[in-house]
């Protein structure tokens, strides 16, 4: 039976990291969090190797430098409401917790949100709230929010999620087709909005009104 120094890995994953991720906050908050109890036991030994990972039910648990590039975008200060859009197995939304006084994170499948809900209670987040998402892309009943994490794939940039946004918050989403996209971070304007791109990537594809149809 293997076992695995899962501390020693996380140091090493965030050592790693550390090369290309410049905010110490984001590092350290990643460095808190037991990446490997969001994982399925059989993937768990692969925890902290840079890559994504399937969580069940055609979903993945993002690569964890892509997880701190998107995170460092949003540039958090510790006083923010922040919406998580695909809250997955919950480990983003957990260094989100982390990192912002709010965590508001929507999942349109019910037994991964079910399943978030309980790790993020069992880990002690308390200031997490889990919907299942409604037809409305994102959460407009909470609206608006200093920046906002889409963590799948969406055909263009959501306008319903850009409404959801303060003025000079940041929206981070991938943006391309079903199987590849560009990650965007806009910054909100109130006549202009700031647009920058920060590389390749690939993420499930985000399903809803304004974005996929399920296939």
């Amino acid at each position: 039976m293997l076992i695995m120094n899962f501390e020693a890995a996380r140091a090493g994953l965030i050592k790693y990291l550390a090369t290309e991720i410049r905010n110490e906050h984001v590092l350290t908050a990643m460095s808190r969090i037991p990446r490997e109890r969001f994982i399925p036991l059989e993937e768990r030994h692969l925890a902290y190797e840079d890559r994504p990972l399937p969580i069940g039910l055609d979903q993945t648990i993002s690569q964890p430098y892509i997880i701190a590039l998107m995170t460092e975008a949003l540039e958090l200060t510790g006083k923010e409401k922040v919406l998580e859009i695909g809250s997955g197995s919950g480990y983003q939304t957990a260094i989100l917790a982390e990192l912002a006084e709010l965590v508001i994170t929507i999942e349109r499948l019910p037994a991964l949100a079910k399943k978030a809900r309980s790790l993020l209670d069992s880990l002690g987040y308390k200031n997490i709230k889990v919907h299942l998402a409604e037809p409305t892309l994102g959460w407009p009943t909470e609206a608006p929010y200093d920046a906002i994490i889409v963590t799948a794939g969406a055909p263009k940039v959501p306008d319903a999620l850009l409404e959801q946004l303060v003025i000079g918050g940041q929206l981070v989403v991938p943006v391309g087709s079903r199987y590849e996209q560009d990650l965007y971070k806009i910054t909100r304007g109130r006549k202009t909005n700031v647009v920058q791109s920060l590389g390749g990537c690939r993420f499930v594809p985000l399903i809803g009104k304004d974005a996929w149809e399920k296939e």
